[in-house]
């Protein structure tokens, strides 16, 4: 399990973001000002820090100094969001940055990306009876293989990535079919039946009105 150190002084974007991550399958650790998270970071082993840069204490630049050197990726999270500053955290060491305010499933997407990169992303998802092989990119249903297509594989994946979370339909559009959203839902919903009657998820892939889907943890 990826252990992530989340920087962060606002407690309520704190407590949404581990509480998300931990959702999503995620050791989760925060810190709320730089001075507690260079003494964290000291004494702990992370795979990735979420990182605020307007923090108490040592700012997130003056903890990107201690961090560079350590390996361990970083995802800059800040309400500073033009072009100047994201150019400066990116060349600060950060692998990735995140304006506020930002939609978690965005920052889900993100993080798995970044731990990907890094080789440190879990290859093997269970949720249930069901098992995916991300490497591979093989299904099992109580250990028997399921075939899917590669859209019905990737909306699987989605959803197994962020268990317990209403996924809206133009952000699953996006992520899937990598396009915008024109209103037009009988696609999503089409994948979504196929993939409900393949693995048998029809009790545990749920619809939510006016938004999208959620998978039932």
């Amino acid at each position: 399990m990826n252990k992530i150190l989340v920087v962060e002084d606002e407690r309520p974007i704190s407590d949404l973001i581990v509480m998300s991550l931990t959702g999503a399958g995620y050791c989760c650790q925060r810190a709320f000002d730089g001075i507690q998270a260079a003494d964290m970071i000291e004494h702990n082993a992370y795979d990735l820090i979420l990182l605020d840069i307007m923090l108490p204490g040592y700012d997130g630049y003056e903890l990107m100094n201690y961090i560079r050197p350590l390996e361990i990726p970083v995802i800059f999270l800040t309400a500073k969001a033009s072009v100047d500053d994201r150019v400066r955290g990116l060349k600060a060491g950060a692998d990735d940055y995140l304006p506020k305010p930002f939609e978690i499933v965005e920052l889900l997407a993100r993080v798995e990306s970044v731990l990907r990169r890094y080789h440190k992303q879990d290859a093997i998802l269970t949720v249930g009876d069901v098992q995916v092989d991300t490497l591979s990119r093989t299904v099992k249903k109580k250990g028997k293989p399921v075939s899917l297509t590669k859209k019905e594989f990737d909306l699987l994946l989605l959803f197994m990535q962020n268990p317990g979370i209403a996924l809206f339909r133009e952000k699953i559009y996006e992520r899937i079919w990598e396009g915008e959203y024109m209103g037009d839902s009988r696609t999503i919903d089409l994948h979504v039946q196929r993939l409900r009657k393949k693995i048998g998820w029809e009790d545990r892939l749920v619809a939510v009105y006016k938004v999208g889907y959620r998978l039932e943890n």
